[in-house]
């Protein structure tokens, strides 16, 4: 590998030794899937001996957990150093090794914010019968101290639920169908396969368009095909020839999105602060448009100043609806509505469209 910058490379090496290549604070996130350890703990192989949907490969073979935990902290603290200040890391795995991951990164310094239980939707049954079928899959979302200013694109996550609050238990499928990548015989190609939907969502989640996002335990190269068809850049690290091969080849098929395909939603917080007078001056809303709860049961008046009146009552559109109600507080914004073409609006309508306007220039 040359001295330059990597970027939009799948990388073939060992993940510690390549990103030790990697400048300091280089990444704005990191999705990694790493070695499970079910070997060290014998639970590969079902009942008649035949391999269950598991690693089978030598990178998942450990001593003993102290030699588990050693690899596991010194990638992690290379994931650490390469981080941006404010980026942020997401780690998968299951009860075989995700509460080692999790102490060790609060030990290296992460700041976790969340854990996010990936909910299968067709998992594997237990064959024999002696546990719960293991349903789930769990994510550490963690940025790379108490200090940063971590990217969480809230809007955006809200839209994709049905403008619902997007909540920590994610009710995804595993990877199947023609997603699911075969080898030569028709067998999958890796045996931890992630689907497209599970990175699709961590990617609009955390990071923004050209973004650096870093995958050091690559595999089939689901993160850098969805970091590639979102507008991210990607660095993807893998030691297993047959992997890498695939990967390039997969993500050589897809196709970026254009800018405008790429908006996704702002946070409100994002928004420039567009005064509720500048619509009274423009004549978008005129001196005298009668304003309404969301029932009607309350009106007030627009004055030229931009402040609202109802009886002897007179304030912000803020202040007048909490005097109004009785409420320590009020967002007038979506409290107030208007009456436009026949339909009965929030007045937070005109600073959206006022922003679209905006965007579009």
């Amino acid at each position: 590998m040359s001295g330059e910058f990597p970027v939009d490379q799948i990388l073939r090496g060992e993940c510690i030794e390549t990103m030790k290549t990697l400048p300091d604070g280089s990444v704005d996130c990191i999705f990694a899937d790493p070695p499970y350890n079910l070997q060290l703990r014998g639970e590969l192989r079902r009942p008649d001996e035949t391999v269950v949907d598991g690693v089978d490969d030598d990178w998942d073979k450990f001593a003993d957990y102290a030699t588990y935990d050693s690899f596991t902290r010194e990638w992690l603290s290379e994931a650490r150093r390469i981080l941006h200040k404010d980026g942020t890391i997401w780690v998968i795995g299951s009860y075989h090794n995700v509460f080692r991951l999790g102490a060790i990164m609060q030990d290296l310094g992460f700041w976790i914010l969340n854990d996010i239980v990936w909910r299968k939707s067709n998992p594997m049954p237990n064959f024999r019968g002696r546990r719960f079928t293991n349903a789930h899959e769990t994510l550490i979302w963690a940025a790379r101290g108490p200090q940063s200013k971590y990217r969480f694109n809230y809007q955006a996550m809200k839209a994709l639920n049905d403008d619902l609050q997007m909540r920590s238990d994610w009710y995804l499928p595993l990877c199947t169908g023609n997603e699911r990548l075969k080898n030569e015989h028709g067998l999958k190609l890796h045996p931890t396969q992630k689907p497209e939907s599970l990175l699709h969502r961590v990617l609009v989640a955390s990071t923004n368009a050209n973004d650096v996002v870093l995958d050091p335990f690559c595999g089939s190269g689901t993160t850098p095909a969805m970091a590639k068809r979102l507008g991210r850049h990607y660095i993807a690290i893998e030691r297993h020839p047959d992997y890498v091969k695939a990967a390039r080849e997969r993500v050589a098929r897809e196709e970026r999105l254009t800018s405008e395909q790429l908006a996704t939603t702002p946070a409100k917080r994002e928004m420039p602060r567009i005064p509720f007078g500048s619509f009274v001056e423009t004549g978008v809303l005129p001196a005298g448009t009668l304003l309404y709860d969301k029932q009607k049961r309350l009106k007030a008046t627009v004055t030229p100043d931009g402040t609202l009146v109802s009886g002897n009552q007179r304030g912000s559109i803020h202040k007048l609806g909490a005097v109004l109600t009785g409420a320590p507080s009020c967002n007038g914004w979506t409290f107030w509505h208007f009456e436009r073409d026949g339909q009965f609006v929030q007045i937070d309508v005109l600073r959206q469209e006022s922003q679209a306007l905006r965007n579009v220039g």
